[in-house]
């Protein structure tokens, strides 16, 4: 494969964000129904397609969709095989981390098998935030954008630091509580207790490096969140707010203090948490203004909005 203009296809939004930033754009031939950003690879031949709907289903309909389709072995996601092979790339980008968040490397590898021709199929496996910046090294690498991918994960790593070195002296970590998923409620995992406590949060909810796993309202309640964040994957902060009250939350989430306060809040899960690529420092930045807005500044209504409690159902 070459490293000088390699054609490549993204089966990831991550990854496409990545390849972007490493500025390969104009490389990037295929790409997923999920990539949207920067906003102009839309218009890229996609090459993916959900079995599963955010727009017509309830939180707690996705779930058991998604639960059903993998127990039975079966995937959520289309792959167009033939028009990825029409396209012809050198290099197809994707992961073997999550089904429910893109293609199965299985899939991905037996289509690239009936290729003409040798094409590398690169598995992206991030848990922490030195693995995304490590995947963007390794992209970096594979397509002769060394130089350009370090200076990239140079930025990154000098505004977590901004953040972090200004978090470090907080009076107080406010219990925070990032929600994966409303119905059923799903703790955080992988980099996200990360970026809590970058930004000043506690991040003892959840676990760092691993798998967001379901959480009950018992250990909800035992937290007694101070803030909660809704992240539920793959969500806009408007389908969080169309999805609310069609969810029913883990019982007593009215008494919770952060209810009560009125500090629950929707952001763009899909931006700035679900996808392990540059952005999640912006994910970074923004819980930094939820959490700490002395210090930081208020979060704009284009990062991040509070939740009516009467939109919350238990």
């Amino acid at each position: 494969m070459s490293t000088q203009t390699p054609r490549i296809v993204s089966l990831l939004p991550s990854a496409t964000e990545i390849v972007c930033a490493l500025g390969l754009e104009s490389n990037l031939v295929g790409v997923t129904h999920e990539c949207d950003y920067p906003p102009t690879v839309i218009g890229k031949p996609q090459l993916t397609a959900s079995r599963i709907s955010h727009e017509t289903m309830s939180s707690a309909e996705i779930d058991h969709a998604v639960r059903s389709q993998l127990d039975g072995h079966g995937s959520i996601y289309d792959l167009f095989e033939e028009e990825m092979r029409a396209l012809r790339p050198d290099l197809i980008l994707t992961q073997e981390l999550c089904d429910v968040c893109a293609v199965s490397y299985r899939t991905v590898e037996r289509a690239a098998r009936m290729f003409e021709t040798d094409v590398r199929v690169v598995s992206l496996e991030p848990n922490t935030i030195a693995d995304i910046f490590s995947n963007i090294r390794t992209v970096g690498e594979l397509t002769g954008r060394r130089e350009v991918a370090e200076a990239v994960v140079a930025k990154l790593s000098a505004r977590l630091d901004a953040v972090a070195k200004a978090s470090a002296g907080v009076a107080s970590r406010p219990r925070t509580l990032m929600l994966e998923w409303l119905e059923p409620a799903f703790a955080p995992g992988h980099w996200v207790p990360e970026q809590v406590f970058i930004a000043g949060g506690d991040h003892a909810f959840g676990r760092a490096g691993q798998p967001s796993v379901t959480t009950s309202a018992e250990e909800i309640s035992a937290y007694a969140p101070e803030v909660i964040v809704l992240i539920p994957c793959g969500y806009y902060k408007e389908d969080i707010l169309r999805q609310l009250p069609q969810s029913r939350l883990p019982a007593g989430w009215q008494e919770l203090p952060a209810v009560l306060r009125g500090e629950v809040w929707a952001v763009d899960a899909t931006s700035y948490f679900s996808r392990p690529g540059p952005r999640v420092v912006d994910g970074a930045e923004i819980l930094a203004r939820i959490l700490h807005p002395k210090i930081f500044g208020q979060p704009d209504e284009m990062e991040a909005v509070r939740v009516n409690r009467e939109l919350m159902k238990a």
